[in-house]
């Protein structure tokens, strides 16, 4: 822009009656991470307010909207690293969203104007992180699952975006054939209808023509195998991945279009070994497949669905000797999956319209929503562990399928006996595996009377250990009170002494309890030692950082010196 213009913009900013939220006004300099964070902020905030740009000023006092000039300057500044300032912006913003930065040579002072482009198809992070104005606040986006879910639902559909290069040709027959004989199945009081369309009828009310105008969907599922190129830069592929038990690659294969023939091409893959088990109350082995298929095939599907293709990243299924992991790229839209669990419903929106509605009439994914819920009731019924959902890497969701069976007494008296809802059993198998569950899901948890221990180091309590066969466990995991710990270590002490803290951890450190990582274990035995050390019953013969623990009253020599006695 023109100077003269840069003035009137300013000048237009100015005369807002207050800040909104997609404008903010700063005195001064603020913190790079701040600065990345309000573009964030200010970028989703324009995309809600339906505004053109999001504007960050520096030089305007924000109570009053007076020009009081500044100092500031984004091309000298340096951030972490001492990297250029706005290159780290610009690397940590993802994705990556246009902002421009003026100096506006004010007659009052000098300004510093930072011209924010509002989000699109996604929310912008800066550096993993998005967020938001709520008011005249900044805060995480995370926090607002009703704003984030606006911005999703104000994206280009890439499902819906015509393949430009894409011909009637480029179709498989095959996967056409298997769509529409799925359509049929799904609609079976209209299949002699159906039957009767021809190949542009059932492309176009389906939805994956426009006019006969191909779109990415009808590429993605029905297209040829050659046609994965049209649909650069998304990369519409599915890897398979055989690895041992150190995590070593031995076989793989990539599956392109049409996906809605290559789905049963990887389930044939996977090697699915027999198991033999002993259902209880027999002595009669019953032989049980690792997976159940409908699991797989549900969760491969959700992938397809719900892979964000804009990000060029591929399915992987990578399948181990004890269960599968398969992943795509892109955020858990719902935000956790026990909100999935519990509404048990329809998303209420989809990443790829289209592709999902396309797969609902398929007859690939459910229409009403509650796959998710019935892979786990899937699992639990089979006595496998539950399904574990990775939500933790930015831009990743990742489910791994257990391919080993759970403890099935357990399994059968939490759903027989305790007549436990699902979410419950859910908890449950996750303090069974050692996995952190919330504050909120203790605290629910021991109101019930079902965990022990302090947080986040809980434990099965004693009377579930006991109902479902498990005391030995439980008394690993919960360990004993600090006097037996101190009583051994004295013993240690009197007949070894004087030991060193390593002599001590490896006496102590397998006996202390399983729920503790190694860090918290030696913390504890740290813990013990003091309290033996300010009762005189130890004393440190050696150094702070080298120190060799000896009974009150013995010398290094093993003799016995009265306290009274002079030396």
């Amino acid at each position: 822009m023109e100077a003269v213009e840069m003035i009137a913009l300013v000048e237009k900013l100015r005369g807002e009656p207050h800040e909104w939220e997609w404008l903010e006004f700063k005195a001064n300099r603020c913190e790079p991470q701040e600065i990345g964070e309000y573009i964030s902020a200010l970028a989703n905030s324009a995309c809600l307010t339906g505004k053109s740009r999001g504007y960050l000023l520096f030089g305007i006092d924000n109570k009053t909207h007076e020009v009081i000039g500044t100092s500031y300057n984004p091309y000298t500044e340096k951030a972490k690293g001492n990297q250029n300032l706005l290159f780290w912006l610009s690397t940590g913003l993802k994705p990556s969203v246009g902002f421009e930065t003026h100096v506006v040579n004010h007659s009052k002072g000098r300004v510093v104007l930072i011209e924010i482009k509002p989000a699109e198809n996604c929310p912008v992070k800066f550096y993993n992180v998005a967020w938001i104005r709520v008011g005249e606040s900044k805060t995480e986006l995370s926090k607002y699952p009703d704003k984030e879910r606006a911005i999703w639902m104000r994206r280009t559909d890439w499902s819906a975006q015509i393949c430009g290069n894409a011909m009637l040709h480029d179709l498989d027959t095959d996967a056409i054939r298997m769509a529409r004989e799925q359509l049929e199945i799904k609609n079976h009081h209209q299949a002699k209808e159906i039957a009767r369309w021809d190949t542009i009828t059932f492309l176009n009310k389906t939805g994956v023509t426009v006019q006969g105008a191909i779109t990415n969907t009808a590429v993605l599922l029905l297209g040829k195998p050659e046609t994965f190129t049209l649909l650069s830069p998304a990369t519409a592929q599915i890897s398979w991945i055989l690895r041992d038990a150190s995590n070593k690659d031995l076989d793989y294969e990539h599956f392109g279009p049409p996906i809605i023939l290559q789905v049963n091409r990887v389930l044939s893959r996977i090697r699915n070994l027999t198991l033999r088990t002993l259902p209880s109350g027999t002595l009669f082995p019953q032989e049980i497949n690792q997976y159940d298929p409908w699991v797989i095939r549900e969760a491969l599907h959700n992938s397809i669905a719900h892979q964000d293709y804009w990000l060029g990243g591929r399915i992987n299924v990578v399948e181990t000797p004890h269960d599968l992991h398969i992943s795509n790229s892109g955020s858990f839209l719902p935000g956790e999956i026990e909100t999935v669990i519990r509404s048990d419903a329809p998303p209420e929106i989809y990443r790829n319209p289209l592709l999902a509605h396309t797969m609902v009439k398929m007859n690939m994914i459910d229409t009403q929503g509650g796959g998710i819920k019935r892979m786990f009731e899937t699992q639990v019924k089979r006595f496998f562990p539950l399904p574990d959902y990775d939500l933790s890497k930015p831009e990743r969701v990742s489910v791994t399928i257990h391919g080993e069976i759970l403890d099935e007494q357990y399994s059968r008296i939490l759903m027989e006996k305790l007549d436990l809802d699902i979410w419950t059993v859910i908890l449950l198998d996750k303090v069974q595996k050692r996995m952190q569950i919330s504050k909120e899901e203790h605290r629910r948890l021991k109101s019930l009377g079902f965990v022990e221990g302090r947080y986040p180091n809980l434990m099965v309590a004693g009377p579930i250990a006991r109902l479902t066969g498990q005391k030995a466990r439980h008394i690993r995991e919960k360990g004993f009170d600090r006097h037996f710990y101190m009583n051994m270590i004295e013993e240690l002490i009197q007949q070894h002494g004087p030991v060193s803290r390593n002599d001590i951890d490896q006496f102590l450190l397998d006996k202390l309890p399983e729920v503790l990582n190694p860090e918290q274990k030696k913390n504890r035995i740290h813990n013990l030692l003091g309290e033996l050390s300010n009762r005189g019953k130890i004393t440190n013969t050696g150094s702070r950082r080298s120190p060799r623990w000896q009974a009150t009253g013995i010398e290094e020599t093993g003799i016995l010196i009265k306290k009274s006695e002079k030396i």
